[in-house]
C-alpha cells in the first residue's frame, strides 16, 4: 500500500512541519494545493519558479508528491477569467516538472462562475463539450513540458461518472491526460443506491488510465452526503482496493477530508482491509 495525505489536512505548520507530522504518522506521498499549504500567493503564475520549486522539494523530503493541486474552474463563462485560469494551470505544469510531481490534478468545475452544481446545467453535452474544448490547451502544455495533467470526476461537476470521463479521454487523446479516481465523488444521492453498479462502471471505463486514488468515506444526511475520513462512514472499499491490489501494483492513494487526530487510524483502517483481500 502507498497511501498518502493532502497536506493542508496535517497539523498547521510550515511545508516542513506539515511534511515532518505526517511523516511520523506512516505517510509514504502527499497531494499538495500551494494556496492551503503555504500561501495563497504562490497561486499566481508569477511565482512559479525552478527556486519555488526546489524549496518544496527540500522541505518534503523523502516524501513523494503524488499530486500538484490546482483545481479551478476551467468552464467560467468569462472569457477572461478562462484566460486567466489558463495562466495558472500552465504554471503549475512548468512547477510539476520541476518539482517532479506525479500529476497535476484537477477537478472539471461548472458551467457558471459560482463554481455551482446546476442540474439543469452542469451534466448537459453541452458543458461537457465545452470542458473538452477548455482543457485541450492545458493538456497540450502538459504534453510540451512532459507531466501528466488528471482530472477528477465528481457527480456535483461537468465529469460527473465514468461514462464522461471516457468521453473526454477518448476526444483528447493524450497519453498525458489520466483519471484521479475518488469513488466517493461518484457518489449523490440521485445515485446511491446503485452505488457498486457506479463504481464498478468506472473502474471497467477508466481502470487502465487511473494513476491516481482519492480516498475517504462518507454518511448519509437529510443534505446528501457529508465526507470524512476512511473508516468512519458507510463506503464499501473492497471494490476499490481489489482493483488497486490486482491491476495497479503500488498506485499511490491519498486520504481526503482526514483530521490530525484521525489521519493514522484513516490510514490502518486502509491496510487493515487490503490484508483481508
Amino acid at each position: 500500500m502507498n497511501i498518502g495525505i493532502r497536506l493542508h489536512d496535517a497539523a498547521p505548520g510550515t511545508l516542513r512541519e506539515r511534511a515532518g507530522f505526517v511523516r511520523e504518522q506512516g505517510f509514504a506521498c502527499v497531494h499538495l494545493a500551494l494556496g492551503k499549504t503555504i500561501d495563497p500567493g504562490l497561486m499566481d503564475p508569477a511565482a512559479a519558479t525552478p527556486g519555488l520549486a526546489a524549496q518544496v522539494k527540500r522541505d518534503l523530503g523523502d516524501l513523494d508528491l503524488a499530486v500538484l493541486g490546482c483545481y479551478l474552474n476551467l468552464t467560467h463563462p468569462d472569457e477572461a477569467a478562462y484566460r486567466d485560469t489558463l495562466r495558472r494551470y500552465f504554471a503549475h505544469i512548468r512547477l510539476a516538472r520541476w518539482m517532479n510531481a506525479g500529476c497535476v490534478g484537477t477537478e472539471t468545475g461548472n458551467p457558471n462562475a459560482q463554481y455551482r452544481y446546476d442540474p439543469a446545467a452542469s451534466h448537459t453535452q453541452e458543458a461537457l463539450e465545452l470542458f473538452i474544448r477548455r482543457v485541450a490547451p492545458v493538456v497540450e502544455c502538459a504534453e510540451r513540458f512532459g507531466v501528466t495533467l488528471a482530472i477528477e470526476p465528481v457527480y456535483t461537476h461537468i465529469v460527473y461518472d465514468g461514462r464522461a470521463a471516457r468521453t473526454v479521454l477518448d476526444a483528447i487523446r493524450s497519453e498525458n491526460l489520466k483519471i484521479i479516481l475518488d469513488p466517493v465523488n461518484l457518489l449523490h444521492p440521485d445515485n446511491l443506491d446503485r452505488r457498486d453498479r457506479v463504481l464498478a462502471q468506472a473502474i471497467d471505463l477508466l481502470g487502465e488510465d487511473v494513476v491516481i486514488l482519492h480516498m475517504k468515506d462518507y454518511q448519509r444526511t437529510q443534505d446528501g452526503l457529508r465526507s470524512m475520513a476512511c473508516g468512519l462512514g458507510e463506503m464499501d472499499y473492497s471494490p476499490i482496493l481489489r482493483f488497486a491490489k490486482a491491476r495497479k501494483p503500488f498506485i499511490q492513494m491519498t486520504l481526503e477530508d482526514t483530521t490530525p487526530a484521525n489521519a493514522r487510524n484513516a490510514r490502518l483502517h486502509l491496510e487493515t482491509l487490503a490484508a483481508g483481500l
